[in-house]
């Protein structure tokens, strides 16, 4: 069993948590389109307040520990490891509670290629415990808007975990898929979920625009955010994100494993 201080060493020589590989320029970019609600920003959601480039640093310095001075405007950002420890506590709470109550979940990510294992484990052990883990709309076409313009993206699941693919990409080079923070995919998986099948997700895990997209509709939500994320934050803040966990979002793969270890202990479902 993986310690809360073992966990709170390896966040901080990960650099998971700590000062962090996401830099403040970058934040405050975000925080400013964020304001001016830039849909690259705001990742599918609506925010129901007015949020200024003040407001957002002050929620972020609250939410994740990143300096709070409007004066601070480069170098490294830095994430509180104990906010990051309660956000997967508060994490692993609520997949307990989808598990006890054998709920169905959907989880999609839009950093497959360092999160999709992350997930992956979350959905094999709620599958595990009984839990329906979704997978509608797969093989759906999705039009998203990216910096080169519209490009069209087929929504797939590996292991339970949703992502989306070029269009003709398969096997072991393109497992992961493509990088997207669009709530496209999470509409569309969704919208097929309450056709086809009738049922919602009790619970949508993921980052991104799997989150806010599905907070903004109303689900349950719970994710995984970096500094540059103000979405997240602010759909906690707001009451439409239950979870919003900050920790660097891009570090290498197989440092989250002990993330994973510690949240299916702290949610009873070690296996």
């Amino acid at each position: 069993m993986l310690s809360t201080g073992a966990l709170r060493a390896h966040l901080l020589a990960a650099r998971l948590a700590g000062p962090v590989a996401t830099s403040r320029e970058e934040s405050l970019r975000s925080y400013r389109l964020f304001a001016a609600r830039d849909p690259r920003v705001t990742l599918g959601l609506d925010p129901e307040w007015g949020w200024g480039e003040r407001d957002l640093l002050r929620l972020m310095a609250d939410k994740c520990g990143v300096s709070p001075d409007p004066a601070h405007v480069s170098g490294p950002d830095v994430i509180d490891p104990e906010r990051t420890l309660a956000g997967l506590d508060a994490l692993a709470a609520r997949i307990h509670d989808v598990a006890a109550r054998r709920g169905a979940v959907l989880f999609g990510t839009g950093h497959p290629h360092r999160l999709l294992a992350f997930y992956a484990a979350l959905a094999d052990a709620l599958s595990a415990a009984g839990c329906d883990v979704l997978t509608p709309a797969q093989g759906r076409c999705i039009d998203i808007t990216t910096r080169f313009g519209v490009r069209t993206y087929n929504l797939d699941y590996v292991r339970g975990v949703a992502l989306v693919r070029e269009p003709g990409a398969r096997g072991p080079a393109s497992v992961t898929g493509a990088h997207t923070h669009s709530p496209l995919p999470v509409r569309v998986a969704l919208g097929a979920a309450a056709t086809l099948r009738g049922r919602l997700p009790d619970l949508v895990v993921g980052d991104h625009g799997w989150v806010c997209g599905a907070g903004q509709l109303g689900i349950e939500a719970v994710g995984l955010a970096d500094t540059d994320d103000p979405a997240l934050f602010v759909g906690e803040a707001e009451g439409r994100v239950s979870v919003a966990v900050p920790l660097d979002d891009a570090v290498r793969s197989d440092y989250y494993r002990p993330l994973t270890r510690y949240v299916l202990n702290r949610a009873c479902l070690s296996q």
